[in-house]
């Protein structure tokens, strides 16, 4: 049997958001090696809203599928499932995207306002510096925010795992979902078969009966038919020896 549509597009939504994570970790990678990310940037917002649009569209198909109870209640429920996890993870790649690229490329209004974001500040280049890299190095800074992107790196690339996980899950849960249903079409056939045989046995069994009803007439009437005839054939012989003994005595 053919692959549902459904399953079809959730597994190409499924690629796609393996692919965006894999194109996050590698703009990370060209921003620690101090390379252009302009372009990939670019592709993760349309990859994105690409994505977000497959999903509407899964629910939207998910749905219209459902109230036309074209699959069962279970299943429904377990696709939407699916939906639901698709865009959790749509939602950590997008926020993953977009706390990256903050902190890669701070915003002009933060630098122009020391990084209060309202009034005049007195040098517009001096920034708000947090509690964590405050009085370290420019090296240690930089070493900080490489560790910071490789533990992101390392939370994308077990998002990655997950995703591909649940990937595989889902085909594996479709092949069973096929197997079971042809296992159901067979036993749906047997039952059809055994029920006319059971319909034929019945009537053979009702004919019997009413051959062995009128069989058990015959044989009383014939019972009774040789019983008379008995009784008659006796009466004759005992006549006959009355007679014969008369003859004798005289």
């Amino acid at each position: 049997m053919s692959q549902d549509l459904w399953l079809q597009n959730y597994d190409a939504a499924c690629r796609l958001a393996q692919e965006i994570a894999e194109n996050i970790h590698e703009r990370n990678r060209q921003q620690r090696t101090g390379g252009n990310p302009a372009k990939l940037n670019m592709t993760l917002r349309a990859s994105l809203q690409k994505l977000k649009q497959n999903i509407a569209q899964l629910r939207e198909t998910l749905n219209q599928t459902s109230a036309q109870r074209r699959i069962m209640q279970a299943e429904a429920n377990r696709r939407q499932t699916l939906v639901d996890d698709l865009a959790t993870r749509e939602t950590r790649l997008n926020a993953s995207f977009k706390g990256d690229l903050l902190e890669a490329e701070p915003s002009r209004s933060s630098l122009m306002t020391g990084g209060s974001g309202s009034g005049p500040a007195g040098n517009p280049w001096l920034v708000n510096e947090s509690e964590e890299t405050r009085g370290l190095s420019f090296g240690q800074i930089k070493h900080h925010q490489q560790q910071i992107i490789e533990a992101q790196d390392a939370g994308l690339d077990a998002l990655a795992a997950v995703i591909s996980r649940q990937k595989q899950m889902g085909q594996e849960i479709g092949n069973e979902l096929e197997e079971q249903n042809e296992i159901i079409d067979d036993l749906a056939q047997l039952v059809d078969k055994t029920d006319s045989r059971i319909k034929n046995e019945t009537h053979r069994v009702k004919l019997l009966d009413t051959k062995s009803a009128s069989c058990g007439e015959i044989s009383a009437l014939l019972f009774y038919c040789t019983l008379v005839c008995l009784c008659f054939i006796s009466a004759h012989s005992v006549s006959d020896a009355l007679v014969t003994l008369n003859c004798i005595l005289i």
